[in-house]
């Protein structure tokens, strides 16, 4: 799989995420295994650059290259500019947003709003990517199948985004109206796959690795991208790589594993935020990964009253410390899982 001159690892990527995809986590899943990574939003709007919430989007220290920004944004001019300034502060490959579906953005035409003004896609797409060339930087897209399942031009905004030269395409299976509701429709991401010559990313619902091998198969797409699945479970990058190259699911974690792996990323994530946001964003991401253990429900309850980075991390230590003294019920489950089966 590659992205204009990069050659990725693998063909297993991390969807871009608003307030989940920030540098610690993406730095997490690659080094459990996805190939990929592509940022949260970051407006183009010059007068947010200086923002606390920006400047943290633009932080890519010691990140696995290549560095991928995504930006967003309705006027084609302002995300041409939006795009120079993230290549200067490290971004070395573009991603634009148009398949957001949340308010705040489509009210502003952004995100999937612009699925219902093919004319302005064009011109977005040509002064991005007239902008990114020069510096030898790919231009990829995101969007959806859609506006509503009335008006999906999926195929002729694949078709708009090829002739302007971008390197890659990530379809999400399902239009703005849907949000996040329903099953992905993957016969768009079929037919838009078979019309175009650039690579495609097959999006929405994949949640296991025989999802992931079965959504490649019926698509044709060349690469597959995660994004809820994850939450809470970034080792699905693992196991879903391992399966798609040799057929076997490696072991789930142990819960001194997840423990561990989760006690990583807090620290990571505290260094990033400081204090006082380290410790209110952090508790979203333990709730992911203690949601379905054992005792998990009550100890988000008690975690959410807590004020202080160390002892939410000592909290944390300790209760999976005593949750793996009981049997472990992920282990107990098959550890292979084979092709024929």
């Amino acid at each position: 799989m590659r992205i204009g001159q990069w050659s990725l690892t693998n063909n297993v990527f991390v969807a871009p995420m608003a307030g989940v995809t920030d540098r610690p986590f993406r730095q997490l899943c690659k080094r459990l295994g996805a190939g990929y990574a592509v940022s949260e939003m970051a407006a183009s709007n010059k007068k947010l650059w200086d923002s606390v919430k920006t400047s943290r989007r633009l932080d890519h220290d010691g990140e696995i290259d290549p560095v991928s920004v995504q930006i967003a944004g309705a006027d084609p001019q302002m995300m041409a500019e939006a795009a120079v300034f993230n290549v200067s502060k490290g971004a070395r490959i573009i991603d634009i947003n148009m398949g957001c579906p949340v308010k705040k953005v489509c009210n502003v035409a952004s995100g999937s709003a612009l699925l219902r003004h093919e004319d302005q896609i064009a011109r977005i797409l040509d002064a991005v990517v007239g902008a990114c060339t020069p510096l030898g930087v790919p231009v990829t897209l995101k969007t959806r199948t859609g506006w509503d399942r009335e008006s999906r031009n999926a195929l002729r905004v694949a078709r708009l985004a090829e002739d302007a030269g971008i390197a890659a395409l990530t379809l999400h299976g399902r239009t703005r109206a849907d949000m996040y509701t329903g099953e992905a429709e993957y016969e768009t991401i079929r037919a838009v796959k078979a019309a175009l010559r650039i690579p495609v990313v097959a999006n929405g619902d994949i949640d296991s690795p025989a999802k992931a091998r079965a959504v490649l198969d019926y698509t044709g797409a060349d690469a597959i991208m995660i994004g809820r699945a994850a939450q809470g479970r970034p080792w699905i990058f693992r196991e879903v790589d391992a399966f798609l190259q040799t057929g076997i699911i490696p072991p789930p974690p142990s819960y001194v594993d997840m423990r561990d792996l989760l006690l990583e990323h807090l620290d990571d994530h505290y260094r990033f935020y400081g204090e006082f946001t380290g410790v209110r964003s952090a508790r979203k991401h333990i709730g992911w990964y203690v949601e379905s253990l054992p005792g998990g429900v009550e100890f988000c309850a008690s975690m959410n009253t807590m004020e202080s980075t160390v002892e939410q991390y000592h909290a944390v230590e300790q209760w999976f410390s005593q949750l793996a003294r009981q049997p472990d019920p992920i282990r107990q489950a098959p550890a292979v899982e084979t092709l024929a089966a």
